[in-house]
């Protein structure tokens, strides 16, 4: 019965309510009569005509107070309040019937004065209880049959706010707040209990399936969010967060969105505050250029450039759509905030080197950040050419520009890949440092100081294990991992961006930065601890359920562990995480040499030739797999064939 209206259309619905609504409204007044008189009441003659007007003075009222137009399923605190004023209106205007009606017709009609008010409640009761009833039936109705059970920790504003948004959710059952404060524990907060602090969890989590915790703590500090997370992972539950107070503040995500634990909370590396004149040195007030915009870095390095308010701001990519992507947020942000900064979109590569000289010289760049780089390994081992010509030509093409036109600082985003490389990626971004080198003393170089900034992988870049992993568990497993006991460095994007420009900002020439990544982190104590936040089992032989790890083995040119000094001659510098590392590079009549042999190597497309190249001036470069190029090994099998025919 209850599902058949439910499919009426609105109208019928709304009818079928005001019907309910006249039997509720007379049933009140009757009631009312009953309980005010201390018997079972019996309208006598003319009474009932206080029984006859009721509905057509409380229908029209409910109608133009708006209660047919709430959705049931819906309705909540704002919604009963309207109930009892409406209802309040109904009684106030009945009550006026028994006293001015007698003066137009001749009738006595008879209401004990305290009457309205005892009707006024028990109409709060039947037709606002009579809403409420129906909205629980209907909830159960819609609920989805595999509901998520849901603890918020923090019952604070933010997990009020929280669970306020949540109340009317049918995938969920909020079962109540876990907080460390003592003195909330056994109480209730929005209508909600406070089981306790983080060792609550667990009894909870054994009372019932699927359960979830949602951080509401947007203001704690990452030592206090180590702390509940670590606990968390051990009891197995699946953690989401709100946003932080800077996503809040800045408008970019509101309370009630929630977010998978943020995996930097993961790492327990140190927070130290930027310096906000090095932030500052290179940017304030000056023209300034990111190659690579629109990719993983260069993205943010243009989102903190905006916060330094640069006089031009030009985002140079060569992928249309990810130039059309970071200009919109940018242009953005500039409105948004009120920022006077001139925003240029370039699509263009660092490839054409008369674009790159044109570009620089009319708008008249002072500083140049260049990210623009390919960097997934295994696709330029297959890929070759275009990783070698990409990554060195390119910076060739950029660096030399800057040195004739007078850049005053150029900083090139380097990978902790390029030392003792055992890939054609590293080997082609150490050259790139290289020639960086080199140009910093080359009678072009007019006043451009060249620097480097060398570190490990960011969380959540494009080539990040961080988003595959996701992918993977939300899909049920496995978990690829390449081998047991791969390790990697890690640092969140913005801090690395920050860390960037502030290493840039202590060039003198020729620096090359490193910066402190931390301890590496095994990516199997990763993947395991993702799962276990997931609200998963780490799956183990002979064991019923939980996500696999599946070890796949070391793809071609990848390192078990990374480094980012190619000797021990480094020293510190005035910033606690960045380092200056003492690396030998090539003389500067030696870059136009190299250059113009791996020119001819690549106008040949002769990828034998480039091994070799590499081989002979990247110190160290020790490969781990014969060449893999795609189309070289498609032409060597084409060739074979032939002298096979023949």
């Amino acid at each position: 019965m209850l599902a058949y209206i439910l499919k009426l259309d609105r109208l019928y619905k709304s009818a079928f309510i005001g019907v309910l609504d006249t039997v509720l409204v007379l049933f009140s007044l009757w009631l009312a009569f009953s309980l005010r008189l201390g018997e079972f009441y019996f309208p006598p003659d003319t009474q009932w005509l206080l029984f006859a007007a009721l509905p057509i003075i409380a229908i029209p009222i409910y109608i133009r107070l708006g209660l047919y137009r709430a959705v049931i399923r819906y309705i909540g605190y704002q919604a009963m309040i309207t109930v009892a004023y409406a209802n309040a209106v109904v009684a106030l205007v009945w009550s006026l019937l028994p006293f001015y009606l007698p003066h137009f017709v001749d009738i006595n009609l008879f209401s004990p004065r305290s009457l309205p008010f005892i009707f006024w409640m028990v109409l709060c009761i039947s037709v606002g209880g009579s809403r409420q009833l129906a909205r629980w039936f209907i909830a159960d109705l819609f609920r989805a049959p595999q509901e998520k059970s849901v603890l918020i920790y923090g019952a604070g504003e933010a997990g009020v706010q929280l669970a306020g948004s949540l109340r009317h959710s049918h995938a969920i059952r909020l079962l109540g707040f876990i907080d460390d404060d003592s003195n909330l524990h056994g109480n209730q907060i929005s209508g909600l209990k406070v089981f306790g602090g983080l060792d609550a969890v667990s009894s909870v989590k054994k009372q019932v399936s699927n359960l979830e915790v949602l951080l509401a703590l947007p203001s704690a500090g990452r030592e206090a969010r180590l702390h509940i997370i670590d606990g968390l992972e051990k009891v197995e539950v699946a953690v989401r967060s709100v946003p932080s107070l800077d996503d809040l503040a800045l408008g970019r995500a509101g309370l009630s969105e929630l977010h998978d634990i943020d995996m930097s909370d993961l790492l327990g590396r140190k927070e130290v505050a930027p310096d906000p004149s090095l932030l500052e040195r290179c940017i304030f007030g000056r023209n300034v250029m990111v190659s690579g915009a629109g990719g993983t870095i260069g993205s943010e390095l243009c989102r903190q450039i905006l916060n330094q308010k640069p006089e031009r701001l030009i985002l140079f990519e060569h992928s249309e759509f990810q130039l059309f992507s970071v200009e919109k947020e940018i242009r953005r942000r500039v409105e948004e905030f009120n920022i006077d900064v001139e925003i240029v979109g370039i699509l263009g590569t660092v490839l054409d080197r008369g674009l790159v000289g044109k570009l620089i010289e009319n708008y008249s760049i002072n500083t140049i950040y260049h990210a623009a780089a390919y960097k997934h390994v295994p696709i330029v081992e297959h890929n070759v050419l275009a990783g070698v010509r990409n990554n060195v030509v390119g910076t060739y093409n950029l660096a030399i520009e800057a040195a004739r036109k007078g850049v005053e600082n150029f900083v090139l985003v380097s990978t902790d890949k390029a030392v003792r490389p055992t890939n054609t990626m590293g080997a082609s971004k150490r050259l790139s440092e290289m020639v960086l080198q080199g140009l910093q003393l080359s009678a072009e170089n007019k006043k451009t100081c060249f620097s480097m900034v060398r570190f490990g992988n960011v969380l959540g870049s494009s080539g990040s294990v961080i988003p595959l992993f996701k992918e993977q568990i939300r899909h049920g497993g496995p978990v690829t991992v390449t081998d047991r006991e791969i390790t990697r460095f890690f640092m969140t994007i913005p801090e690395a961006a920050l860390l960037v420009i502030q290493a840039g900002s202590m060039g003198e020439g020729g620096d090359l930065f490193v910066l402190d990544m931390g301890e590496p982190v095994k990516i199997s104590h990763l993947a395991e601890r993702m799962i276990r936040l997931s609200g998963h089992q780490v799956w183990k032989s002979g064991e019923d359920g939980g996500i696999a790890i599946k070890y796949t083995g070391l793809r071609h040119g990848e390192k078990l562990y990374e480094e980012l000094l190619i000797g021990d001659n480094v020293s510190g510098t005035t910033h606690p995480l960045i380092m200056v590392a003492q690396e030998e590079g090539p003389a500067c009549a030696d870059i136009i040499q190299f250059m113009s042999e791996l020119d001819g190597y690549l106008k040949q497309q002769d990828v034998v030739s480039i091994r070799s190249f590499l081989l002979q001036y990247v110190n160290g470069f020790n490969p781990q797999c014969d060449l893999q190029d795609t189309l070289w090994l498609r032409m060597s099998q084409s060739g074979m064939e032939e002298e096979d025919r023949k």
